[in-house]
């Protein structure tokens, strides 16, 4: 097909760009295709970034807060196309085929997912990739509602009994997204044992890193109970306190890190954590020490999480919480791992681990979310940056700092990301969607309510005329 739609071009005179010439073919119905390799599940976030079709261990990416001298902005303007957007992530585009609509291709994908009998491991692997392709770049509830149990089932024989690894790994994918475009509000209890199973018995870090992202957005967005919550988060923080002996990944940075980004997404949806959090905080502490930076980052970010929310116990009861951790302790351990990070850790992943960390010991020393830079400018300069500046940040001589510098720019929106409840909120989505999260945020309910705490800027664009 792509030889003959560029002799078509050819003939008519048009060219076909180099972009054009390496996109591949999308997959056609009752076709094979090889699995090839997409994007990351495993933590970051994001993460993790946050999905990644199919999930590398060695491309997680770790949490992002932005430097004091730049705003991060996980940046979906409206001049981007699904593919530049992508690029993001390092995902592959499955957009060539435009014989048929998206939803038509759908329809085509998900008989397949039922036709068990008569397909191969490869056609199914092929299948699930471009099943999970279009549900992470279009909002396809309607498409699929009427569907639902039936594909639930499909994606459970997948994970169960796939025929390859990569099966198994496309299927949890496919039902962590499934999940996000038509939230159920029973369908935890059905996959939880399965998804339990898949993260302990597998041999692949790989599937248990899609297994854990998978799980948290089950018990979030899938009916879960707070019990159940209580009792992932529990099932998380095993994890993390065995560095991964617990299923059968013993020192396992990817898993680890897959299990602190998903331990603070549940968290963020919990009312009280006083019950988890002296004994969470005990494990993230250890985690500081580790020897992987992403692990570092991430359980320094659910330290930071966890205070959070104690300060927001206190002003909501007006009693003093009874967190029995030293901040200054904190920040100064912080300190010095950033610090004699130099001697063992790479620039790039050494800058990281400063960025956050110095995010974090602000958040920690003022009580504020993340990304806040404490960096500014004279008031009287009329090029203001940053946003959500805090109230009285300005001295008496003018100086005012550029405050919360977290943001994701979808279109004409700006979101300013200020706590970190939704930080870790938007690393997980990022995690799961990838490129997709700008359409899926604009379009889908489900998916701005897991944001509903990020405040939103509209940019106003006006004609200049010269």
């Amino acid at each position: 097909m792509h030889d003959l739609r560029k002799k078509a071009l050819l003939e008519s005179g048009k060219t076909v760009s180099r972009k054009a010439r390496a996109r591949p073919e999308a997959p056609r119905s009752g076709g094979t295709l090889s699995p090839g390799n997409g994007s990351p599940a495993s933590s970051r976030p994001g993460s993790r970034p946050g999905s990644r079709a199919p999930s590398t261990a060695g491309s997680r990416a770790g949490s992002r807060v932005p430097s004091e001298d730049g705003a991060s902005e996980y940046d979906f303007d409206d001049a981007m196309t699904i593919s530049s957007a992508n690029s993001v992530t390092g995902e592959d585009v499955y957009e060539d085929d435009t014989s048929n609509t998206w939803p038509e291709r759908l329809q085509d994908r998900i008989a397949e997912l039922q036709d068990r009998k008569r397909s191969s491991v490869q056609g199914r692997e092929a299948t699930l990739k471009a099943y999970t392709h279009i549900l992470k770049h279009h909002f396809a509830q309607k498409h699929i509602e009427k569907n639902i149990s039936d594909i639930h089932a499909a994606l459970l024989r997948s994970i169960r009994s796939g025929s390859s690894d990569q099966e198994r790994l496309l299927a949890l994918q496919a039902l962590a997204v499934t999940i996000l475009n038509c939230p159920s509000d029973a369908i935890f209890d059905h996959v939880w044992s399965a998804l339990k199973v898949a993260c302990e018995d597998s041999e692949e870090d790989k599937i248990k890193v899609e297994a854990i992202n998978a799980i948290s957005i089950a018990v979030s967005l899938g009916g879960g109970s707070s019990s159940a919550a209580e009792e992932v988060l529990d099932f998380l923080l095993e994890i993390i306190e065995s560095d991964g002996q617990s299923v059968g990944a013993p020192d396992n940075g990817n898993v680890v890190a897959a299990a602190l980004q998903a331990w603070g997404f549940v968290a963020s949806y919990m009312d009280d954590l006083s019950v988890q959090r002296d004994q969470a905080m005990e494990a993230f502490m250890e985690q500081l020490d580790s020897t992987d930076s992403d692990v570092q980052i991430g359980a320094g970010v659910n330290i930071a999480l966890l205070f959070e929310a104690a300060r927001d116990d206190e002003e909501e009861t007006g009693e003093s919480s009874d967190l029995q951790y030293n901040q200054h302790r904190i920040m100064t351990r912080m300190a010095e791992i950033v610090r004699d990070s130099s001697k063992a850790v790479s620039k790039l992943n050494r800058k990281q681990l400063k960025t956050n960390f110095q995010s974090i010991i602000t958040s920690l020393e003022r009580g504020l979310g993340p990304g806040y830079s404490t960096a500014g400018r004279s008031s009287a300069n009329p090029h203001t940056g940053g946003s959500r500046m805090e109230s009285g940040a300005g001295g008496e001589d003018g100086f005012v700092e550029f405050g919360y510098r977290e943001k994701l720019r979808i279109h004409n929106q700006i979101l300013i990301i200020d706590t970190w409840s939704t930080h870790a909120r938007m690393e997980t989505l990022k995690t799961i969607l990838g490129g997709g999260l700008a359409t899926q945020y604009i379009e889908n309910p489900a998916v701005r309510e897991v944001l509903e705490g990020a405040d939103v800027e509209f940019i106003v664009r006006t004609n200049r005329r010269r």
